[in-house]
């Protein structure tokens, strides 16, 4: 076990975790990713990065090797960190929650949340690779995503911060949260 304290950022896709992402870079915190992780493994086994492949190589992962497996691979990553605080982006599950506190006791989770209809239109428009292109391709990331237990993530979360309005007041409300959780070190 270590003492570093470890923030783990969950939301459903396009909740504006991107923002949060952000806020760490301007802070100078070491920031991993989860979804890096399966976007790394897709590319070692050469598949193309579409929402269909990543999704379902996702689920393929975890039934293969743990519904923690992201998780475990990134601990070594982070324990190998010099930060006291980092910040880790996409927790979907409470196995990977479990996972990490096994690690950091100071492990926290940060949801952010935004309505469906809010998170479909930002979708649209930031128009990643594994991003839904239409309605019902967003409704089935949102079910894949709550089949693997993101909402009881968000449900057990330290704080949820609620994204319906801009970029910019997310991004005080993050930078306030991040004065005060620096402070607190």
């Amino acid at each position: 076990m270590t003492e570093k304290t470890v923030i783990g950022i969950t939301g459903m896709p396009g909740s504006g975790k991107n923002t949060v992402q952000e806020v760490v870079k301007a802070y100078n915190l070491p920031l991993f990713v989860m979804g890096d992780e399966v976007r790394a493994e897709a590319a070692r086994r050469n598949l193309e990065p579409t929402p269909e492949n990543l999704g379902k190589l996702m689920l393929q992962l975890r039934e293969e090797e743990g519904p923690e497996v992201l998780a475990r691979r990134l601990i070594p990553k982070i324990m190998a960190s010099n930060s006291s605080i980092m910040i880790i982006d996409g927790i979907r599950s409470m196995e990977e929650v479990n996972e990490f506190r096994k690690f950091f006791p100071k492990f926290k989770i940060l949801a952010i949340h935004a309505s469906p209809g809010t998170r479909f239109r930002r979708l649209l428009k930031r128009n990643r690779s594994d991003d839904p292109k239409n309605w019902e391709a967003f409704i089935e990331r949102d079910e894949r995503e709550l089949k693997v237990g993101i909402g009881e993530v968000i449900a057990q979360a330290d704080l949820i911060l609620m994204n319906e309005g801009t970029i910019d007041n997310l991004r005080k409300k993050l930078y306030r949260l991040f004065r005060r959780w620096l402070r607190n070190e």
